[in-house]
């Protein structure tokens, strides 16, 4: 399996108190390597990238329990 479809399967273990902890979390260090980006350039900017994905993939799960929508199945 993809590293992806891993992540989007283990948010379906989580509980929305947790989804909303790693949120906080991810953000924080999106917040932090964007920062050392700006000062010099990282190594892998591609790593802001994927943060960036995994916060919207995050929140995508929230937005789905909320409406009530079961999770999407696996591909």
């Amino acid at each position: 399996m993809s590293k992806r479809n891993d992540f989007v399967n283990n948010l379906k273990d989580l509980s929305e108190t947790d989804l909303h902890a790693k949120v906080r979390e991810d953000e924080q260090r999106l917040k932090k390597l964007e920062f050392a980006h700006a000062i010099s350039p990282l190594e892998s900017p591609v790593n802001i990238r994927m943060i960036r994905k995994d916060i919207a993939r995050l929140k995508t799960e929230l937005t789905k329990r909320k409406i009530g929508k079961p999770s999407a199945e696996k591909v």
